[in-house]
């Protein structure tokens, strides 16, 4: 098994012992990103800001593996407010087009640095 590490300055540095994500063959795993702005690795204020920055996160990991986001085929979205499940809907539907990737959306009582989203994804690149 042949591993390759995925970093880019374009998205927040790992906060842990993790990295941006691990290419194995022609699958990507991404790890879950916040709404941590890269360039200040503070997190923006509010839900629509932070579904936005982690969306821009997860499209800058995806592009440092040589993807993008028609390469995505599983995402995982944590919400701290399932109320919040619309504003994460719409902004997947202006970021991502058919055919979608798989999802699922898992409420959680609390998130890293009191984020109010994460997202993890799964990218299958093309031959």
């Amino acid at each position: 098994m042949n591993k390759i590490i995925i970093s880019t300055p374009y998205a927040p540095a790992a906060i842990g012992t993790y990295s941006q994500a691990v290419r194995v063959g022609n699958t990507v795993y991404l790890s879950g990103q916040i709404g941590l702005d890269p360039a200040t690795m503070t997190l923006v204020d509010g839900i629509e800001a932070q579904i936005k920055q982690v969306l821009l996160n997860l499209q800058a990991v995806t592009e440092a593996a040589s993807g993008r986001f028609s390469d995505l085929v599983r995402v995982t979205v944590y919400l701290t407010d399932l109320a919040h499940f619309s504003k994460v809907n719409d902004a997947m539907a202006a970021s991502f087009t058919a055919p979608y990737p798989a999802r699922a959306v898992v409420g959680v009582a609390s998130l890293p640095r009191g984020a109010l989203i994460e997202m993890d994804a799964i990218m299958v690149l093309s031959v």
